[in-house]
């Protein structure tokens, strides 16, 4: 069988699983997905997302110029070997003042129970929201990514959420991935728009 008939064989093979037609992870310059989020039951964590009330919530209500996500699984080595760089970004941001107001961060846990990410964060000490996607809805909306993924998003004061970071895996200097963040979001080293 030649080289091009055996490609052929496999797409058709592969056709009736759906996977000629899986979903890419957001881009940059696109927008981001309209997911929505349960609203923290962490009264400390409302307050740092600015969200209040019941239900979920779209991405646009968290009070925030700047969201970034790390989008994990509990189980994943990686994601587990990385948290304490992820909490060390979190704390580099919240120790300035120009950026604590203006840039948030999340996890989303996929195919996580609630049970499952509040176990992730207490082992962890995990200081930001996370928050479950047990039945991987959010992580199919987001091109069922791998994990850790880190996306960036700018969100504009009419609610419009553009990706400005998308990438796997994370950094180990907590300083030159909040570096390169603000770059990309457009803000400079002090928080102000470029």
């Amino acid at each position: 069988m030649n080289r091009h008939a055996l490609i052929f064989f496999l797409a058709l093979l592969l056709a009736p699983l759906g996977l000629q037609g899986a979903q890419s992870p957001p881009m940059v310059g696109e927008p981001f997905p309209d997911i929505r989020l349960a609203i923290p039951e962490n009264p400390d964590h409302r307050a740092y997302l600015g969200l209040s009330g019941e239900g979920p919530v779209p991405l646009r209500a968290i009070d925030a110029e700047v969201l970034l996500i790390e989008i994990f699984n509990m189980y994943c080595p990686h994601c587990q070997r990385e948290a304490p760089a992820v909490n060390r970004f979190f704390q580099r941001i919240q120790q300035d003042p120009a950026l604590n107001r203006r840039v948030k961060l999340i996890g989303i846990g996929v195919g996580n129970s609630p049970f499952e990410v509040d176990h992730f964060r207490k082992v962890y000490q995990v200081p930001f929201p996370l928050f479950p996607d047990p039945d991987y809805q959010i992580h199919k909306a987001l091109g069922e990514v791998r994990t850790p993924y880190f996306i960036g998003v700018r969100i504009r004061k009419n609610g419009a959420a553009r990706v400005f970071y998308s990438q796997l895996g994370g950094s180990q200097s907590a300083q030159k991935l909040l570096d390169q963040m603000l770059q990309n979001a457009g803000l400079d080293a002090k928080g102000a728009a470029k």
